[in-house]
């Protein structure tokens, strides 16, 4: 007979496991610059620093950390559409 709470166990350790990716990711820094514009960006996309010429704009900075936080969900919401959420991969409705 199979065991009903090992699929809880699984997701369990699934999320701790991407807690630490996501802890590591934020840890590396992506540097790059480009005509005068210098952004520097996590390994979890988030901007940490905005150089326009020389001149820093800290609502820019927002207003871009904003915009990828959207194309994650969006993301999130295609992949949850094709199946491809965490239900299918612990044997749910596929």
């Amino acid at each position: 007979m199979m065991n009903p709470f090992k699929g809880i166990s699984d997701l369990n350790e699934m999320r701790k496991q991407a807690q630490q990716i996501q802890q590591a990711l934020q840890q590396e820094l992506i540097e790059v610059t480009h005509k005068g514009v210098r952004v520097v960006i996590d390994g979890a996309q988030k901007v940490r620093e905005l150089n326009l010429n020389g001149m820093s704009d800290s609502e820019a900075l927002e207003a871009i950390n904003r915009a990828i936080e959207e194309s994650q969900k969006v993301a999130a919401k295609k992949l949850a559409q094709m199946g491809g959420g965490l239900g299918g991969l612990l044997g749910g409705n596929s």
